[in-house]
């Protein structure tokens, strides 16, 4: 039964990893918002959650509530900018401060950059991967390898 103890394992198992892929991919203002929105929908949709697979229905579920967000964000002028990062130590937001790995990723298309920092940064194996993305296995395993593929041929000599 879903009920509140199932939201409180629920909630202790996973908001954290939540917070962090939502940390990586949002301002940091906006990542508790963030998460407590897709824990809200967790609760929402409860009885739509898979049993065996929760953290990859939170993870594709932050996925449309990042996406959403994002186009409520209105342009920050270039002068309101921070000079440094606030990367609380974090050593994927770290990479992501590093110019080559900035530049690779940015040559790739947004779905390869998902499917590698899902599995990089998130953990996601195969499995996870197909459940976040809506696609068999066997496509997730095809998905990430092209996303490798064009992951080297992008990163600079």
């Amino acid at each position: 039964m879903r009920d509140d103890a199932w939201f409180e394992e629920l909630y202790r198992d996973h908001a954290s990893a939540v917070y962090r892929y939502l940390r990586r991919r949002a301002p940091a203002a906006d990542a508790e918002d963030l998460t407590a929105d897709v824990l809200a929908t967790a609760w929402r949709r409860r009885d739509d959650v898979p049993v065996d697979a929760a953290l990859p229905w939170l993870y594709r579920t932050a996925g449309f509530v990042l996406a959403n967000h994002r186009r409520k964000i209105l342009p920050l002028p270039v002068d309101a900018v921070p000079d440094s990062r606030d990367d609380d130590g974090d050593p994927a937001l770290a990479a992501v401060a590093d110019d080559d790995v900035r530049v690779a990723l940015a040559a790739l298309s947004e779905r390869d950059r998902q499917i590698l920092v899902l599995h990089a940064w998130e953990g996601l194996g195969g499995t996870e991967l197909a459940q976040v993305l809506g696609i068999s296995r066997g496509g997730a395993d095809a998905a990430l390898s092209r996303a490798r593929a064009r992951l080297a041929a992008a990163w600079p000599d």
